[in-house]
């Protein structure tokens, strides 16, 4: 039986986990740089239910944006997955970037398309993730943003109603799941991902709890403390308690001055209290929020719905339309991540008029005067104070 040794060539270590030892490799007989994620199997128990469950649902997602498993090995004591190289994950993305760690905001805009669209492919073949965070979503060089670790996945049928409570990072756990429910579908995905794209645009995680308890109570302080009213049979849910403290709810954009109203708007239809109202993915991605990357993917008008899975898309041109961005901006994303650096406000403030100048006529701009003042965050030195990297 042929081991990883024989196919692949250990370079680095990348990470590890509790099952699992990601190195960089590189293939002996193509040279292709990959990841090999190298799990120890238990002599009783055989492989973890993880890696299974892993392999089984990423054999049959194929998508520009889910990182794709090239191969797998399995010897007596070690299970290899193979997967294609991703550069790095978000969370490290953002860290990278300095104290303010937020993205800028074309980026953003970008990373937040390809992880919906991702998502969507999920949701389309009844996959949850089910453990979205930024750790788990990977990006490269180009600009590109891939889902990755579907270790927590699940397949999915009508009714589900047999699921543990116990999935997704606390930061980016949806309410329901929070108060005990098991009956629960895409919804939870959207959840997380609304909480990414909140991150994204701020820098920092928009409810980091470090308790049950203490992640809902961080929830009702912006959102409101949840009745019957705004979530019909809230108060069935097993971790349900009457007497909570009654928060009132606070307008997002005071949270997230960096976001427009679109965006505002599409988050707070993302962060729904009842799961049955969360917007989709496939309908998020036809939001007014995206609208310029529609207008340069398909055309001025605009309209075109989205595209089916397995069509090409401009995400993976490597130069161009990327992301459904115009070249330009799209080298600027490009040089973000390949190349971190101070830059200097002015600057800054050209790259954010060009991108009000993008929005229609008449329509709300991507950022106003004082949004702006807010970003520039000026340090001594009259540079961005860590927006692009240290």
């Amino acid at each position: 039986m042929a081991s990883a040794a024989d196919k692949y060539i250990r370079l680095e270590k990348l990470g590890e986990g509790t099952y699992a030892t990601v190195y960089k490799g590189k293939s002996r007989q193509t040279g292709e740089i990959l990841a090999l994620k190298e799990i120890n199997l238990d002599a009783e128990e055989g492989a973890p239910s993880t890696a299974i469950r892993e392999i089984s649902l990423m054999k049959e997602l194929r998508h520009p944006n889910i990182v794709r498993l090239h191969d797998v090995i399995h010897t007596e004591k070690t299970l290899t997955l193979v997967f294609e190289y991703m550069d790095q994950d978000l969370k490290k993305y953002m860290d990278g970037l300095g104290t303010n760690g937020m993205i800028m905001p074309f980026t953003a805009k970008s990373f937040m398309f390809q992880l919906l669209k991702g998502i969507a492919f999920c949701h389309e073949n009844r996959v949850l993730h089910r453990d979205l965070k930024p750790q788990n979503l990977l990006i490269n060089s180009l600009g590109e943003l891939k889902l990755g670790d579907f270790g927590l996945a699940r397949a999915f049928g009508i009714p589900v109603n047999t699921f543990s409570n116990e999935v997704v990072t606390l930061w980016y756990r949806a309410p329901d799941v929070l108060l005990g429910s098991r009956n629960y579908s895409t919804s939870i995905d959207i959840w997380s991902a609304g909480c990414i794209f909140a991150e994204m645009f701020s820098g920092k995680p928009l409810f980091p709890g470090k308790t049950n308890e203490d992640q809902l109570f961080k929830i009702f302080k912006l959102l409101g403390t949840p009745d019957e009213t705004v979530w019909p049979r809230v108060g069935e849910l097993p971790e349900y308690k009457t007497n909570w403290p009654v928060y009132p709810r606070q307008n997002l954009i005071m949270k997230i001055p960096t976001l427009d109203y679109t965006g505002i708007e599409l988050l707070s239809r993302m962060l729904q209290y009842d799961p049955n109202q969360r917007i989709t993915a496939k309908d998020a991605l036809n939001h007014v929020f995206f609208t310029e990357l529609h207008r340069s993917q398909y055309g001025q008008s605009g309209s075109q719905q989205f595209r089916p899975a397995g069509i090409p898309t401009p995400i993976m041109t490597p130069i161009g339309h990327t992301a459904g961005f115009p070249a330009g901006m799209q080298q600027q994303i490009q040089q973000q991540i390949q190349q971190p650096q101070h830059m200097p406000h002015q600057l800054y403030a050209q790259q954010v008029q060009q991108l009000q100048q993008m929005q229609q006529p008449g329509g709300a701009p991507m950022l106003t005067a004082s949004q702006m003042a807010a970003m520039q965050g000026m340090d001594g030195s009259g540079n961005m104070g860590g927006f692009i990297g240290q």
